[in-house]
C-alpha cells in the first residue's frame, strides 16, 4: 500500500547505486555497498534460530523436504551454515581467516554428511551449501548454532550472526524456534529487535513452537494443545511486541512425513496391523516400543529406527491413520505433514515473508546505507541521509511497520475493538487485499471493494474525531492510507 514495492526497490537501488559512487574511494565501504546492490536480486534469506535441541535442523529439512542439514549433535552443527538453490550439491568453507575452499560431501542413507576435514569450528565463519531445490530458489535458509549452548563459543557465534554490534544483521528475516516460552527466548527477540523506522517492527520474525507433539506428551491430540499454547502466546504482552505471530509445529512429524521412506512405510503397516491391546501396549513408551522381545514382524532395530524418525507421536498418529484406512503411502505422507502443523507454517511465511520480501530486502539495504553514512561520515554524503529519510518518509510500507510496531509495543494505544482491525489492515496477516480485509481469498472483487469502502470510511471518522488524542488520529490517518491502497490495487 502506498509507494508500490518495486517502486521502492527501485528507489533503494539507485540510492546504493549513488552511495557506492559517493564512496568509490574507500574499498571496503564501495565492497559492503556492492554487496548490498546483488543481495536486492538474491531470494529472501531466513534465519532459523533457537536453543539447543529446539529443532532447528530437523525444521529446515522439513521446510526443504530433503534430509540435508544435519540433525545429530555432530560438529556441523556448531557452525553456522548456509542453504542455497544451486545447479549440482556441493558445500563451500569460508573461514575467518583464509580463503574459501569446497569440503567433501556425501549421501548416506538419505542424510547430506559434510566433511569439515580437521577445520575446527570456532575457525569457521560460514558453510554454505548449494541444493537443488525450489524451495532454496525463493528462500535462502541460513541454520544457526543453538543459543544458550553449553559452549560459549557457539552461542557467542550465533549472537555475532544475527545481532552483530557494528553491523545490520546478514538476515533479512528470523524463524524463532521454542520449546516453551523462557526467559532465554524473551532475552534473544529483544536483542533481535531493533528499533528505529526502517528497523521497526517485529514483522521480520516469526515464532514457532517447533516441538509441538511434546506439549501433550505425544497423545493423538498433543497439537490441538500446542495450538492453544500458541495462540496464548499470541496474545502475550511480553511476546507481541518482539514477533509477528506464533505457530505450532511438530518438526520431526513434519520432516518425516515429508522424506518417509517405503520402508518405513511397510514397518508402520506391519504394526497397525498387530492386535489393537498388544499395540496399545507397545506405544505405551519409547522404552517398550524398542524393546528386543517385541513383534517379531517388526524387528527391533527396525522399531528403534522407526522411533527416531517417527517419535512416539509420530508413530500413534501414523499407526491410527492406517487402521482408519489411510494406508497409502502417498497420502499417509500428506496427512502426516497436514496434521504436523508445516503447511500452516507455510502459509504464514508466505503471508508474511514472501509477500515482503522486496520490502524487507529494502529494509536490510537501507540499514547498511544508515551503517556506512554513520561509521564514515563525509560532506558529499549528505544528501545520501536526505535520501534515506525522504524514502523512509514516502513509503507508506514503512509507516506501516512502524505502527505495527507501536501497537505491538502498546506505544500507541488504540480502543481494544478497533485494534485487530488495525493490524490486519496494516498487513499483519498478510499483504494480500483478502487478508488485509479478512476476507475469504476467492470473495468476489465487488464484495472485496464494498468491505474497503466500510473500513475506508469508519477509518476516516476515526482520524476524524476531535475526542481522539494525536496518537489514535496519526495511527487512524496511516489506517486511511492503508484502505486506499487496498481498494486502488482492486480491479474495477
Amino acid at each position: 500500500m502506498g509507494v508500490p514495492a518495486p517502486t521502492l526497490v527501485t528507489a533503494v537501488r539507485a540510492l546504493l547505486l549513488h552511495a557506492r559512487e559517493v564512496y568509490r574511494d574507500r574499498p571496503e565501504a564501495a565492497g559492503w555497498l556492492g554487496h548490498q546492490l546483488r543481495r536486492l536480486d538474491e531470494p529472501l534469506r531466513l534465519a532459523v534460530a533457537g536453543k539447543v535441541k529446539a529443532g532447528k535442523s530437523t525444521l529446515l529439512n522439513a521446510l526443504v523436504g530433503e534430509e540435508i542439514a544435519p540433525t545429530d549433535a555432530g560438529e556441523c552443527t556448531r557452525v553456522v551454515t548456509w542453504y542455497e538453490d544451486g545447479h549440482a550439491p556441493r558445500v563451500t568453507l569460508f573461514a575467518h581467516r583464509a580463503p574459501p575452499r569446497p569440503l567433501r560431501l556425501d549421501r548416506s542413507a538419505g542424510t547430506l554428511r559434510i566433511d569439515l576435514e580437521g577445520t575446527p569450528p570456532e575457525e569457521i565463519e560460514r558453510l554454505v551449501v548449494a541444493w537443488p531445490s525450489a524451495q532454496l530458489r525463493e528462500t535462502t535458509l541460513i541454520d544457526t548454532p543453538g543459543i544458550a549452548s553449553v559452549s560459549a563459543a557457539t552461542s557467542a557465534g550465533t549472537s555475532a550472526f544475527l545481532t552483530p554490534e557494528d553491523s545490520p544483521t546478514a538476515a533479512d528475516a528470523v524463524l524463532y524456534l521454542m520449546r516453551h516460552l523462557h526467559a532465554a527466548d524473551l532475552r534473544f527477540l529483544e536483542a533481535f529487535h531493533d528499533r528505529g523506522v526502517a528497523r521497526a517492527a517485529p514483522v521480520n520474525t516469526i515464532a514457532v513452537l517447533s516441538r509441538a507433539d511434546e506439549i501433550g506428551v505425544g497423545r493423538l491430540d498433543a497439537l490441538l494443545s500446542a495450538k492453544r499454547i500458541a495462540a496464548r502466546y499470541r496474545q502475550d504482552e511480553s511476546l507481541r511486541g518482539l514477533c509477528q505471530t506464533v505457530v505450532a509445529v511438530a518438526g520431526l512429524l513434519a520432516h518425516t512425513g515429508r522424506t518417509m521412506r517405503q520402508d518405513e512405510h511397510r514397518a508402520l503397516v506391519a504394526l497397525a496391523a498387530l492386535p489393537e491391546a498388544e499395540l496399545a501396549g507397545l506405544l505405551l513408551s519409547a522404552d517398550r516400543f524398542a524393546r528386543p522381545d517385541g513383534p517379531a514382524t517388526v524387528p527391533p532395530d527396525v522399531r528403534r529406527a522407526l522411533l527416531e524418525r517417527f517419535g512416539l507421536f509420530g508413530l500413534r498418529l501414523g499407526t491410527s491413520l492406517i487402521g482408519r484406512g489411510l494406508a497409502d503411502p502417498s497420502r499417509l505422507a500428506a496427512e502426516l505433514v497436514k496434521r504436523s502443523g508445516l503447511d500452516d507454517l507455510r502459509r504464514v511465511l508466505a503471508a508474511q515473508f514472501t509477500e515482503r520480501r522486496d520490502l524487507l530486502k529494502a529494509r536490510s539495504a537501507l540499514l547498511a546505507v544508515e551503517m556506512v553514512l554513520a561509521r564514515e561520515p563525509r560532506p558529499a554524503a549528505a544528501p545520501l541521509a536526505a535520501e534515506v529519510e525522504r524514502i523512509l518518509a514516502g513509503a507508506h510500507e514503512f509507516a506501516e511497520l512502524q505502527l505495527l510496531a507501536d501497537l505491538r509495543n502498546r506505544t500507541v494505544r488504540l480502543p481494544k475493538d478497533a485494534l485487530a482491525e488495525a493490524e490486519r489492515l496494516l498487513g499483519a496477516d498478510g499483504g494480500a487485499a483478502t487478508a488485509r480485509l479478512g476476507a475469504e481469498p476467492d470473495t468476489d472483487p465487488a464484495q472485496l471493494r464494498e468491505i474497503a469502502l466500510d473500513a475506508l470510511v469508519r477509518w476516516r471518522r476515526r482520524a476524524e474525531s476531535p475526542l481522539a488524542g494525536r496518537d489514535v488520529t496519526g495511527a487512524a490517518q496511516v489506517v486511511v492510507r492503508s484502505c486506499e491502497g487496498v481498494l486502488a490495487g482492486l480491479p474495477r
